[in-house]
This record gives structure tokens, sequence and C-alpha cells, in this order.
């Protein structure tokens, strides 16, 4: 029986409190391609990018939920972006 990939809903900003919520399998080696302009498009050209949250492991229905969750709530957004992580 294989077992299912766990993946990780990650939250990142830049030094202009900008913020971009994604998943991924490794999420270290997710921001290294966002920093170095290969990631999401809407992240290149707008970094460096720091890791501000993290949730999971998770299956990938569950992460690609929670991702459009944190997306669409505004005031989790906001408590991060005035948090210090």
């Amino acid at each position: 029986m294989a077992s299912e990939a766990t993946y990780f809903v990650y939250v990142l900003r830049n030094d202009a409190d900008t913020t971009y919520t994604g998943i991924a399998l490794d999420v270290e080696a997710r921001l290294t391609a966002h920093n170095a302009g290969t990631g999401a498009k809407f992240t290149r050209g707008r970094g460096p990018w720091i890791v501000i949250h993290t949730e999971g492991p998770l299956p990938l229905g569950d992460a690609l939920r929670r991702e459009m969750g944190i997306k669409k709530d505004r005031k989790f957004k906001a408590s991060l972006q005035t948090s210090s992580c």
C-alpha cells in the first residue's frame, strides 16, 4: 500500500508586507525557488521572501482547501502581517 504524499501550506512575506500563500512538499525548497525567480509568477521580482507561517503535514486535498481558506481570510492574513514570526 502506497502512502499518500503530505503537503504543507505556507505563507510568505516580502519587505513591502505583501503576502503569498501556497502549498509544497518541501517548503524550504519552494522558498528557494521563489527567491530565485523560478517560483510562482506572482512572486517573481518581488522578493526576497521569508516564511511567516506553515501548517501541515496535510493530505493534498486538505492542503488545497486550507490554502484557499487562508487566501480568503483577510483577518488571518492581517494578523500574520502584524506579527513578528
